[in-house]
């Protein structure tokens, strides 16, 4: 073996067998100066030898860049067959600032890891890597101007791992990769989401956990794939009724937000195994703090037009409030036949899941009446709290 390099094996289980008999190995560079003398690794025949993985990982390759960087690094015939065969990359913890060139040159990786280094952008270099199918990019200084342009040429990216960095926004670059599966942005600032993220429709994991989001655009609700979501520690105090879309979800975290209550479609995720609400004020007194605003004698018209179903031709009145009565919603109180417009009662209706816990969820009303405890849905008389959700459909609700 050329001295300055180890590698470590994988051995099978017959402790007889001898080096010719070994499944994997895995060669670790200490430093770029030993990756310069790769070029003096005998090239071996022997087909048992994986040099796949390249684990440059804590090396402080900051000290010897120019080494990495040097032509000369990467040449030899043996070292060819090499860059060919390596597949996965890892770079963390080196104090990089900026990605070497020649890494761009190893055109069969799949899988990069470049975390916990100081990287402030990623050039369009990468689109050489035809074969990338996870980027890992965590722990640096990479914000909305970061990405390059047309990341979506990279067709074969499945994840994509931004966590820990800078971003305020998930960059449109981000939103044309056709293929992405996985995507991870916690721990940055997110202040808002693009009302496009339905665009990622092979989207199956989305982590935004530990940003400062305040909402979430009703469009996620587009994400038709996706099975896990997490959105704790944000700043959250609603979620769109469009979140009862998500027929694959499975996991859905919220701990650690501002949310008082849940839109009652969330009971019709029959996939939902896994719901994380600690950390909320989810209030029983939530009711008392509501205010009511009488609704205005346009709204009053109109909803009397839908309950004694007043006979209304196009030509009777402008086509702005034909559209106005179009958009009636109807009162979710079964013993209650009126609609409501632009102003309606939030009543809050607790819901058993699995016989242990109640949580409350968010209902729209058409006046204060329907929310009396003679109601059907009143939180104290409700006959069909516990018959609305199968005790099988969640198998964890954390509330604490």
């Amino acid at each position: 073996m050329a001295e300055g390099y180890r590698y470590e094996v994988n051995k099978t289980s017959n402790q007889n067998s001898n080096e010719s008999q070994r499944d994997s190995s895995y060669l670790s560079l200490r430093n770029a100066e030993e990756l310069s003398n790769w070029t003096n690794y005998p090239h071996s025949s022997d087909s048992s030898m994986d040099l796949s993985y390249l684990n440059l990982d804590g090396m402080t390759l900051h000290h010897n860049l120019e080494l990495f960087n040097h032509p000369e690094s990467i040449k030899a015939e043996g070292n060819n067959q090499h860059k060919k065969e390596v597949q996965f990359l890892f770079l963390q913890h080196n104090r990089l600032d900026f990605i070497p060139e020649n890494l761009y040159k190893l055109r069969n990786l799949k899988h990069i890891d470049l975390s916990n280094n100081f990287l402030t952008e990623i050039n369009e270099a990468i689109f050489e890597l035809k074969q990338l199918s996870i980027l890992v990019v965590r722990n640096n200084l990479l914000g909305d101007l970061s990405l390059p342009k047309k990341l979506s040429t990279l067709d074969q990216l499945q994840e994509l791992n931004l966590s820990g960095n800078l971003f305020r926004t998930i960059p449109p670059e981000i939103i044309d990769v056709p293929n992405l599966k996985s995507l991870h942005m916690g721990g940055n600032q997110l202040e808002e989401l693009p009302r496009d993220i339905w665009k990622l429709q092979k989207l199956e994991v989305l982590y935004l956990g530990g940003n400062h989001l305040r909402d979430i655009p009703a469009e996620m609700g587009r994400l038709h794939h996706l099975r896990s979501l997490i959105l704790c520690e944000n700043q959250l105090q609603s979620l769109p009724s469009s979140i009862s879309c998500l027929r694959r979800l499975r996991s859905l975290s919220l701990h650690k937000n501002q949310l008082t209550t849940l839109p009652p479609e969330i009971v019709t995720l029959k996939g939902l195994v896994e719901l994380s609400l600690r950390d909320n004020p989810l209030v029983v007194r939530f009711v008392q703090d509501m205010t009511y605003d009488p609704p205005s004698l346009r709204e009053l018209a109109a909803r009397s037009i839908k309950l004694f179903r007043i006979p209304v031709k196009q030509r009777d009145l402008p086509s702005s409030l034909h559209d106005f009565l179009n958009s009636a919603c109807r009162c979710v109180n079964p013993k209650c036949k009126g609609v409501y417009f632009d102003v309606r009662v939030e009543h809050i209706k607790f819901v058993d899941f699995c016989g242990k816990y109640r949580i409350p969820l968010l209902q729209y009303l058409c006046s204060p009446r329907c929310s009396d405890t003679s109601s059907p849905h009143s939180d104290t008389t409700s006959s069909d709290d516990d018959s609305d959700v199968p005790h099988s459909r969640l198998r964890r609700v954390l509330l604490g």
